[in-house]
């Protein structure tokens, strides 16, 4: 079972905590840290730079759950994260809630970068997810979010009715209000079909859960990194369909992590569907510029 990570009633203290008594920012600059949080690097008074996420008081849970999947991830030992240091809230300057974890410096990718990434990946998903399941062996220990969308997480036996009931149904349902009765049919349709649509997994495995190019990057080391995961254990080739959604990685990721893990048979018949359930996370979060792509996909299966 994870272990919690530490919790702070004030950003001040959870740093004496961590660096000692007195411990200051000396200098706090905005970065790049995705849509949803704002993000800064801080630097200590001891020369220290800590990379700290910052929302709303009430949104402590966004944090919570980011420091559990990233703790997930590193105890598989197959693929290196940012290390959490604390999360907290602050009620300074109108309250917030935090995250604080190293800093990762960007470094120039190593040559064999793509390859080892692949590799890696495809231990990850082949390394035991026993403990990060409530029971069943889909799911997570808790539930967390997708960008801002909550994700549910309840164990289920089977990866099939797990995908369907805790990934598309909820989706589907949000979604009712930019669908027209042609679509709410193909959605009915689509959950209906989906036992025969996908695939039992040879074996569950941990996912990073919003694998696109933004969220890997290439540290201090030369090697892929991986940020902002939205972990649950579920069929490897979820993960999969994730990279190709937007662009798509290297094709020296895709041969490696074919030779390290050999798809099962019907993948490329199985993509989209997976994909699906991003293109409607997205259609709920940002509106319907998302909806001709969800249509698309709901007629390949209908």
């Amino acid at each position: 079972m994870l272990s919690k990570v530490q919790q702070f009633s004030s950003l001040q203290g959870a740093l004496d905590a961590l660096f000692g008594s007195g411990t200051k920012v000396v200098q706090a600059q905005y970065t790049a840290g995705g849509d949803i949080n704002e993000a800064r690097r801080l630097t200590l008074n001891n020369g220290m730079p800590v990379f700290m996420k910052a929302n709303a008081k009430k949104n402590l849970a966004f944090f919570t759950a980011e420091a559990a999947g990233l703790a997930a991830i590193a105890h598989t030992g197959t693929i290196s994260v940012p290390r959490v240091l604390c999360c907290g809230t602050d009620d300074a300057q109108g309250g917030c809630s935090f995250l604080l974890m190293e800093f990762l410096e960007s470094g120039k990718r190593r040559a064999d970068y793509w390859e080892a990434l692949g590799r890696q990946l495809a231990a990850m998903h082949r390394a035991d997810p026993s403990a990060w399941t409530k029971g069943g062996r889909y799911g997570f220990v808790q539930d967390n979010y997708i960008g801002a969308s909550v994700q549910e997480n309840s164990s289920r036996d089977h990866w099939v009715s797990f995908f369907r009931d805790c990934r598309l149904k909820p989706q589907l349902a949000w979604a009712d209000r930019y669908f027209d009765a042609a679509d709410k049919r193909n959605a009915a349709r689509l959950l209906e079909r989906i036992p025969e649509l996908l695939a039992e997994p040879a074996y569950p495995s941990l996912l990073h859960g919003d694998l696109w190019s933004g969220n890997v990057m290439p540290g201090h080391d030369g090697c892929a990194w991986l940020i902002d995961p939205a972990v649950y254990v579920g069929h490897a080739e979820a993960d999969l369909a994730m990279t190709e959604l937007f662009g798509g990685f290297s094709p020296r990721f895709y041969a490696a992590y074919k030779e390290a893990a050999p798809l099962q048979e019907g993948y490329d018949r199985r993509k989209d569907l997976y994909n699906l359930y991003h293109m409607l996370n997205h259609l709920n979060l940002f509106g319907r510029s998302y909806l001709g792509a969800v249509r698309r996909i709901m007629g390949e299966y209908v």
